[in-house]
């Protein structure tokens, strides 16, 4: 089903929050075109992948937009204690479900208050993950001291990761020669860095 809110004229609004900065993203695609949407709300040094890393506004420069944009709406939006930071993830669509899949995209609020997408990825699937009307938002704690996530050392490929200012959330991507990529956020709970999304695409 997809959200009654996407499909609401946009408001003039800023975006409070990253779950609805996803939303006016998402319907920006529809109403503006998918890659003006996508150069819109991306970050000078946003990355995406194709399938290796590659920084988004060099490669969506002067690119036109499809004339079938792909729709999507975010399932759950896990934001940093300090509301700075946030991973979205859900599905996708495009063409009337005949093609389906999930993306996962990490947000950030600049200076000034506007949201930028700075990491965004996702893979096909036989059906979208399922989504309700709204995102199911949830909060990293204020409590206890943030653990750091361990680094990890890759034998090859690319690598990236961050944190939000205040630690409560950190994610991690990696793509190998091959084309193979995973994606790792984690939440803090109070207690330790919590894994709330693993995503993985096999190569190829």
């Amino acid at each position: 089903m997809i959200p009654l809110l996407l499909m609401l004229a946009a408001s003039g609004d800023a975006p409070r929050s990253a779950a609805e900065a996803e939303r006016s993203f998402a319907r920006d695609a529809q109403t503006d075109g998918q890659w003006t949407a996508f150069r819109r709300w991306a970050d000078d040094e946003a990355v995406m992948f194709l399938p290796q890393p590659t920084k988004a506004q060099i490669w969506l420069k002067d690119r036109k937009d499809p004339s079938n944009s792909v729709m999507w709406w975010a399932a759950d939006s896990f934001v940093s204690c300090d509301g700075g930071y946030a991973a979205n993830t859900g599905p996708w669509i495009r063409g009337w479900a005949k093609a389906a899949g999930y993306f996962s995209t990490i947000w950030a609020r600049r200076p000034g208050g506007g949201w930028k997408w700075l990491v965004d990825r996702g893979d096909a699937l036989a059906s979208p993950r399922a989504a309700g009307e709204r995102p199911r938002v949830t909060r990293a704690s204020c409590n206890g001291r943030p653990t750091t996530v361990a680094a990890v050392r890759y034998r090859d490929g690319e690598t990236g990761e961050g944190q939000s200012d205040d630690r409560t959330l950190a994610w991690r991507w990696h793509v190998a020669p091959d084309g193979g990529q995973s994606l790792d956020v984690w939440l803090w709970d109070g207690r330790r860095m919590k894994q709330v999304i693993a995503d993985r695409t096999a190569a190829g």
